[in-house]
């Protein structure tokens, strides 16, 4: 019973580290004989490390798994911030209305 709540402990804080925004799609018979179409680019068959849509997915004749590579801001402070998307690093800055230079607090973000 001793060893049960740091179980418990690690396997919050592991399914919290690993939290994403996922999506599958089944490809229907002879629909992906070259590849996988991922919001209108064919990208090969096999693991793709990033998307230009910011995802990383593997990509079977079956279908096509993608997980996002970005964590969505949900509680910063929405009067001064606004969140803006970054995809040169895949992520959403949150930055000052006032002046888009300076980044704002983010206390969490889902994924």
């Amino acid at each position: 019973m001793k060893s049960f709540l740091p179980f418990l402990v690690a396997m919050g804080i592991m399914v919290t580290l690993a939290d994403a925004y996922c999506w599958s799609k089944i490809h229907k018979a002879g629909e992906a004989e070259d590849g996988c179409m991922i919001n209108g680019k064919l990208y090969p068959f096999g693991h793709i490390e990033r998307t230009e849509d910011c995802y990383r997915c593997n990509c079977s004749e079956g279908g096509v798994n993608c997980c996002s590579l970005f964590r969505t801001p949900v509680s910063f402070d929405k009067k001064k911030c606004k969140v803006v998307f970054n995809k040169k690093s895949c992520d959403y800055d949150v930055v000052e209305k006032a002046d888009p230079s300076k980044h704002c607090f983010v206390y969490s973000r889902v994924g």
